[in-house]
C-alpha cells in the first residue's frame, strides 16, 4: 500500500465509524421521542398500542380522586374534550384544579392515560415573592386582575 492508500483507508474508515455513530444516535433519539398532544388533538391521532406521548391542558374542575396512598386520576382538558388520567407518585406543588398540566405517558387498552411524570404550570403572571417585595419597595409594582 502506498501512502495515499493508506491515509484514503483511515479516513474512509473514520467516516464509517462516524456514520455508525451518527445512524445508532438518530435511532436512540427516534425511540425516545415523545410527541405532545392535546385531548382534542387525539381524536385525529393515530398512536401504535403503548406509544409513550406528553399529554397537555388543563386539570378539569372537580376531577381529582385520590386513592389509597399515592394513587390520583384527574382528567386533563382543553375545552373541547377532556381526558381520564392515572398517575402513581407525588404530584407537584402546583399541581390543582383548572391550573395548567403536561402529563408523559401512555394509554392503557380501556382508553386511560396511564401517566409516569406530571408537570404542573403557573401562568405567566408568576412573580417569585423576592422580586414582588423589592417592585412594591420601589412603588413599581402593578398589581395583575383577572
Amino acid at each position: 500500500m502506498t501512502r495515499k492508500q493508506k491515509r484514503l483507508s483511515v479516513i474512509a474508515g473514520g467516516l464509517g465509524f462516524l456514520g455508525v455513530a451518527v445512524a445508532l444516535t438518530f435511532y436512540a433519539l427516534g425511540q425516545k421521542a415523545s410527541y405532545f398532544y392535546m385531548p382534542a388533538d387525539l381524536a385525529t391521532a393515530t398512536l401504535e398500542p403503548g406509544q409513550r406521548i406528553r399529554l397537555g391542558g388543563q386539570d378539569e374542575k372537580g376531577t381529582i380522586v385520590r386513592d389509597q396512598g399515592a394513587e390520583v386520576e384527574f382528567s386533563v382538558t382543553d375545552k373541547e374534550r377532556s381526558v381520564k388520567v392515572a398517575f402513581s407518585g407525588i404530584l407537584p406543588d402546583l399541581f390543582r384544579e383548572e391550573q395548567g398540566v403536561i402529563t408523559e405517558g401512555s394509554f392503557r387498552p380501556d382508553g386511560v392515560f396511564v401517566a409516569d411524570s406530571v408537570l404542573a404550570k403557573h401562568d405567566e403572571n408568576y412573580m417569585p415573592k423576592e422580586v414582588a417585595d423589592s417592585l412594591k419597595a420601589k412603588g413599581v409594582w402593578q398589581e395583575v386582575t383577572q
